[in-house]
């Protein structure tokens, strides 16, 4: 896939995120030396062509405050997490819910719901707020928690001779 010089700038220059400001795509503009509304285009451009993905927040948890963040794990009948997981990934306590094969024998949970808290009692609270929420659907579930923040990065530009 080939992109044009712009956008490789565009690229390069959201690399390590988007300006902390009221209007990031005018900040952009200022410093690639056009207008908000091309930088606005090129992305939604970049986005339908799927070079972009999403556009989205990543925060940092542990400097929020939020020290107890778990992967809670689900095994779900597979029509009813097609139905239910917008309703669990829809909750205040999740943060991103997605469904996923199961990798069976050895791994039997299809949904997946990320909560967060300050301690681990709140997020097992919340996490039973989901196992409510899933009902007799649920067949089994677990939560996998976080011990270290892992890193995240976004779109990266390959360099030359990679």
């Amino acid at each position: 896939m080939s992109l044009a010089p712009e956008d490789r700038r565009l690229i390069a220059a959201c690399q390590s995120g988007l300006p902390l400001v009221r209007a990031p795509y005018a900040a952009l503009a200022k410093d690639l030396d056009t207008t908000e509304a091309d930088v606005m285009q090129r992305m939604e451009a970049l986005t339908s062509r799927g070079v972009i993905r999403r556009i989205g927040i990543a925060p940092n948890h542990y400097k929020l405050g939020m020290t107890a963040n778990g992967m809670s794990v689900w095994d779900v009948e597979d029509a009813a997490a097609e139905e239910l997981g917008p309703l669990v990934g829809a909750m205040d306590a999740v943060t991103h819910c997605y469904i996923r094969p199961r990798a069976l024998p050895v791994w039997r949970y299809n949904l997946f719901a990320m909560v967060h808290g300050s301690s681990r009692d709140e997020v097992e609270e919340k996490r039973g707020r989901i196992a409510e929420l899933l009902g007799e659907a649920c067949r089994a579930s677990d939560i996998l928690y976080s011990t270290e923040i892992l890193k995240k990065t976004g779109l990266r530009l390959r360099k030359k001779g990679a």
